[in-house]
């Protein structure tokens, strides 16, 4: 039974063997954590066994790893209580005591407080041997167990030439399958610098060097000469191989160190270094939070979106590194620490009591968690915001080349940090086409009477300057957005609002610019009633009415969309869907009205026409070729192309057909040619075939 719950705990709490290693310098770490806190007051305790120090010694020939340390070690008593009990923890013991005693110091940095890191070990190694020498014992003890084995062996050590000083040494015999990757040197080396790399204690492994000596050929004499002596000898310089200690781990990570005494080299390096980038971040902020929760962080804006668009809005980049007491923990969330939508930015984050599931694998959602979040997310606008504000415009042109879509995304998806997105957003505009511009450069730009933010969107920059929509404002010198993103049209939506004015889409109907001239509008309308009366009988259920118009100044007319519909960029967008469902885009896609413009020649042909004829051909051929051209124009997909050119043709036909005299000259060419074929005609001369005759004819002879 004590078996099978074994294998459950140790298969069941870690996803990935190479963890093991981490809990054991983990465990180490706690044990010399715990003989620097008690010498304090027991000073004999240290006594003349070394430095304070890990080291680990992989034997790739015998299959082991040997992992030592110089902590405070186990007495036989301790040995059956933390190793002979399954998750009884001499860490959490101890905290508890400390806690007791009300002595919990800031020098406390213990790390494992489940009591079943040390299992771990089962997951490579078939047999584990631990040796371990308390200072306050005089006797050293091996604890051997193996991991299909319920019971274990303790034993003193008799061997003078295994014993330690001080601290524990624990032998791991791997399993046959394990032995070729974990016993290598090189490995270990790498996974020591990725979870331990920041333990406060030096870590040494056993690895293979190679260094320069010089040596004497070897010359064998000739008959009859005798042996050089050694100062003549020729030498040579060759590559020696050999064995010895190497420092693993930095003792101090750069977040534990005083921003003020960190150099912007430092964090670039670092940043480099880390997260395997060649381009300098954009920017970094260091910081360390107190109170409710207690963390430190240094996080980055690289230099470079990501090239691949699966990784645009991956939360699971890989780019937050979470470490507990400066032990990694894990790269692999999906959204807990930092939102989709900033899933670009990449960094650190250390704290002291991070709640931690029983592998300390998995992040918790707790309330901290939640607290966490929200100050590294308040930490990531405050860079944001600095980059917007600095004296060189290009480090903000680049950061929004680079992660301008990801901000817009946290429009849709974060509508608790609206008033942070909003100032960082750029957008061109009817006044600005050549520079992004910001939404607060746009209300100061506002004219006294203008109560709203007005937009276009597009699929181009070049289709929203010259889109008809714009004509009446760009004449009064209303400042229009582009929306010329995909996502653009979206974000602005769930916006609503920015500094108590709405947006308003310029596409869709009931447009109000504020300075009607009410008198001269009812005329207009009245005297071009019979006229869209007469167009929304020939257009039928193409359009929910036809109205005059407030929004053109050049254009005959414009198709705008209702006001609770889909414009008609979004309708673009939404046919464009792979996975698109054709019946909600016949409900979603709303009604259009077809507004004209009044002062235009066009409509006031029609407008002549509907009242002398109103049945005339050529007059209906116009209204469906307006409506056509309109449904174009103000960025619609026609039904069917094939129709539309067809009418656009007969047009082009009726308006061209012999402007040049193309029949005259068609009928001079035709009766020429007729003449040149009978010219040639009464010249042929018919010879028959008897008549021919060569000049050496021999029957003229």
């Amino acid at each position: 039974m004590v078996s099978r719950l074994l294998d459950l705990i140790v298969h069941s709490l870690y996803s990935h063997k190479e963890v093991f290693l981490r809990e054991f310098v983990s465990n180490a770490s706690d044990a010399l954590d715990k003989l620097r806190f008690l010498s304090v007051t027991e000073p004999s305790l240290l006594g003349d066994a070394g430095a304070l120090e890990i080291r680990i010694k992989p034997d790739p020939d015998n299959g082991t790893i040997t992992i030592t340390d110089t902590g405070i070690g186990m007495t036989k008593e301790e040995l059956i209580d933390c190793l002979g009990t399954i998750a009884q923890s001499g860490t959490s013991k101890f905290l508890k005591a400390l806690k007791e005693n009300q002595d919990l110091g800031a020098d406390n940095g213990l790390i494992g407080q489940f009591g079943v890191g040390f299992y771990s070990a089962f997951l490579v190694a078939e047999k584990v041997t631990v040796s371990t020498k308390s200072p306050r014992s005089e006797k050293q003890y091996v604890w051997e167990a193996v991991a299909d084995s319920s019971s274990y062996v303790i034993r003193e050590e008799t061997d003078p030439e295994k014993l330690l000083p001080r601290g524990t040494q624990i032998t791991l015999y791997l399993r046959s399958d394990d032995k070729y990757e974990f016993s290598e040197p090189t490995k270990i080396q790498s996974l020591v610098k990725n979870y331990s790399q920041f333990v406060s204690f030096p870590i040494y492994t056993w690895q293979e060097k190679s260094r320069t000596v010089e040596v004497e050929e070897e010359e064998e004499p000739k008959e009859g000469e005798e042996a050089k002596p050694e100062e003549l000898k020729k030498k040579k310089t060759i590559t020696e191989k050999y064995w010895d200690w190497e420092l693993a781990n930095e003792t101090k990570p750069i977040w534990m160190r005083n921003p003020k005494e960190v150099e912007k080299e430092d964090y670039n390096d670092f940043y480099k270094k880390t997260f395997n980038e060649f381009l300098d971040p954009l920017s970094h902020i260091h910081f360390t939070t107190e109170g409710e929760v207690e963390f430190r962080s240094i996080l980055y804006i690289p230099g470079m979106g990501p090239l691949n668009n699966e990784d645009v809005m991956n939360p699971k980049t890989k780019n937050i590194r979470l470490y507990v007491k400066r032990v990694f923990i894990s790269d692999d969330f999906d959204g807990e620490l930092f939102p989709r939508y900033l899933s670009f930015v990449k960094g650190v984050v250390d704290s002291d009591d991070l709640p931690l599931n029983v592998s300390r694998e998995i992040l918790q959602e707790t309330r901290i968690v939640r607290i966490m979040r929200k100050r590294l997310v308040r930490k990531t606008f405050d860079m944001i915001q600095e980059i917007s504000e600095s004296e060189n415009k290009e480090d903000y042109k680049k950061f929004w080349e680079n992660f301008g879509r990801f901000l817009k995304m946290g429009c849709i998806e974060d509508t608790g940090n609206h008033k942070r997105i909003t100032p960082l957003l750029r957008f061109y505009t009817s006044k600005s086409e050549e520079e992004l511009s910001s939404l607060d450069d746009y209300v100061e730009n506002m004219g006294e009477n203008q109560e709203a933010i007005f937009y276009l969107a597009t699929d181009s920059l070049k289709s929203a300057k010259t889109a008809p929509f714009l004509e009446k404002l760009v004449q009064k010198g209303i400042e229009v957005l582009y929306l010329v993103e995909p996502i653009d049209e979206v974000a602005i939506q769930n916006l609503q609002t920015y500094k108590e004015k709405k947006f308003v889409d310029i596409s869709k109907e009931d447009l109000e610019l504020g300075d009607d001239d009410e008198v001269k509008e009812r005329e207009t309308k009245q005297e071009y009633n019979l006229l869209c009366d007469w167009i929304k009988q020939q257009l039928g259920d193409k359009v929910a009415k036809v109205q005059v118009s407030k929004r053109l100044s050049s254009s005959p007319c414009v198709l705008v969309s209702g006001k609770f519909g889909w414009s008609a960029n979004m309708e673009r967008l939404m046919k464009a869907q792979a996975l698109g469902d054709t019946s909600s885009l016949e409900f979603m896609r709303g009604r259009r009205i077809l507004e004209i413009n009044p002062d235009h020649p066009i409509i006031k042909d029609l407008n002549a026409a509907c009242k002398s004829e109103p049945d005339s051909g050529e007059a209906r051929r116009a209204v469906d070729l307006l409506y056509d051209t309109a449904l174009i124009s103000s960025g619609f997909s026609p039904d069917s192309p094939a129709e539309l050119g067809a009418k656009i043709y007969e047009m082009m036909s009726m308006a061209l057909g012999g402007r040049w005299g193309r029949a005259e000259v068609e009928g001079e060419t035709e009766e020429a040619e007729v003449v040149e074929k009978d010219a040639a005609e009464s010249e042929k001369q018919v010879i028959e075939p008897s008549e021919v005759r060569a000049e050496t004819d021999p029957w003229n002879e």
